[in-house]
């Protein structure tokens, strides 16, 4: 079941909404959780099992690091059992992760280094079924016997709070990556106001309308000229194509936390920010503290830091960085290509920090086109099929070896496509927040809610003709 599904829409979230009001506090943590059950379980009847063995798995480490965090003799250091809790607790959580989204991945690549040196079927492959958002949940455990480990919180005693956070449907299939401290409060007692519910309406409203009249349009277009043959490619078709795919991910992904967000506004939980514009970056360091941002924040508070940071010298902190990145393109896909996709993005960072970038007096212009370049040019590494499918579009995009081909960009452009792409151009920079901050708070509500309730509608239309698609991140 997925936010942008009528399903969703006009069954699920109606009734949800309607019992939540009427529910009383006491018992608000126990409906959201059997909703959340529910939810996850109409999309995935077996991850179901994987999802709850999370739970219980991280709540109990979670109760025997805390245990075993004190040493007895007056030292704030936690002691050696608990190290070995929060050791055996990291090993279950990347146990799942590795297992359900890599074994197929590594025994494929056994394989083939097997036959390389004359081994074939050197083991079997394995082929696991990914269980949904499982590299979500996999990572807020860790976050969270980190954090009890660190005695940056307490473990939770309570397995309905808790099972309440691991599962909350929001932000349980592709985000955000909230942490336990973020809704810990949150999680015993709150109230939703009426600038909430008003403010939590706009923002699912809002990226509502960007899934379904952005991004599921691009994608038509993204997707007709990623699947042309390699010796079709023009430098017009493989620049529309990948110029698609970097708006429909944008707006794919930013309209699931926006939708998250809003959500759980409506239940009294404020989740953090997700997306901040980040094609308006004038750097690529600056892009990845614009996109994704509870992961590039968890990779740099549980990764980065704990390998060293850039406390060891410029030489330890490039390879640290390289390090992150890998891992970084590793968790979005069980493949070469992503983990290049990461080390493409490492590389630009290393050589910003070479260089001083930042700091060096760079007309703007020449800044963002320099990341633009970088980031899109990334973005078709990330969506290709393979590397040789990935160089294809690069050679075309650079005009290298292109010839004349029997599809003009005109095919995958029409006028719906054509104003989807000039929209999404358009909203990839601040220009509501702009204009939002330039009206009155009452203009803006005058302004605002015909317009949004006008989208929804349209939007609402379409989906019920049944044209809507997955988040992209539900294969993450």
């Amino acid at each position: 079941m997925v936010f942008s599904s009528y399903l969703f829409i006009f069954l699920f979230l109606p009734i949800f909404l309607s019992l939540y009001q009427v529910t009383p506090a006491p018992w608000k943590n126990a409906l959201i959780l059997v909703a959340s059950l529910a939810f996850y379980y109409y999309g995935d009847p077996a991850g179901t099992w994987v999802l709850l063995c999370s739970v219980v798995g991280n709540f109990a480490f979670g109760r025997c690091i805390a245990a075993t965090r004190d040493r007895g003799d007056g030292d704030p250091a936690p002691s050696l059992a608990s190290r070995r809790w929060l050791a055996g607790g990291i090993v279950f959580n990347l146990g799942v992760l590795a297992y359900f989204k890599y074994v197929g991945f590594l025994t494929r690549n056994i394989d083939a280094f097997g036959a390389w040196l004359g081994r074939p079927e050197l083991v079997p492959v394995i082929n696991a079924a990914l269980p949904l958002g499982v590299s979500f949940f996999a990572f807020q455990g860790i976050s969270y016997l980190i954090d009890v480990y660190r005695g940056t919180i307490g473990a939770s005693r309570s397995l309905l709070q808790f099972a309440t956070y691991k599962t909350l449907f929001p932000q349980l299939i592709a985000g955000p990556i909230v942490r336990y401290k973020d809704v810990a409060d949150e999680l015993q007692r709150r109230s939703v106001s009426e600038t909430q519910r008003y403010e939590g309406t706009l923002r699912f409203v809002i990226g509502f309308c960007k899934k379904v009249l952005i991004a599921d349009t691009v994608a038509m277009t993204a997707d007709a000229i990623f699947r042309l043959p390699a010796d079709q490619l023009t430098i017009g078709t493989a620049w529309l194509g990948v110029v698609a795919y970097s708006l429909q991910i944008y707006f794919d992904f930013s309209a699931y936390s926006d939708m998250a967000i809003g959500l759980g506004m409506l239940m009294g939980f404020r989740f953090p920010e997700n997306f901040n514009y980040p094609y308006v970056s004038t750097s690529v360091r600056e892009f990845w503290r614009r996109w994704h941002m509870t992961l590039s924040s968890w990779f740099r508070d549980y990764v980065y830091i704990s390998l060293g940071g850039n406390r060891a010298g410029p030489v330890r902190t490039y390879a640290n960085l390289l390090i992150v990145f890998a891992l970084t393109g590793l968790w979005h896909g069980a493949a070469w290509t992503f983990v290049a996709w990461g080390l493409w993005h490492g590389l630009f960072l290393v050589i910003e920090r070479v260089v001083d970038f930042e700091r060096r007096r760079i007309p703007t212009v020449v800044r963002h086109a320099y990341v633009l370049l970088v980031v899109v040019f990334g973005w078709a590494l990330f969506r290709a099929d393979s590397f040789g499918h990935a160089l294809a579009f690069a050679r075309a995009m650079a005009g290298i070896g292109v010839h004349a081909s029997q599809h003009p960009v005109a095919e995958f452009l029409d006028p719906l496509q054509a104003m989807s792409i000039a929209a999404g151009l358009v909203f990839s920079l601040p220009l509501y927040p702009w204009l939002r901050a330039r009206l009155a708070p009452r203009a803006a509500g005058w302004v605002g809610a015909p317009a949004f309730a006008s989208l929804f509608a349209i939007a609402s239309a379409k989906v019920l003709s049944g044209a809507y698609s997955p988040f992209l991140y539900f294969r993450f």
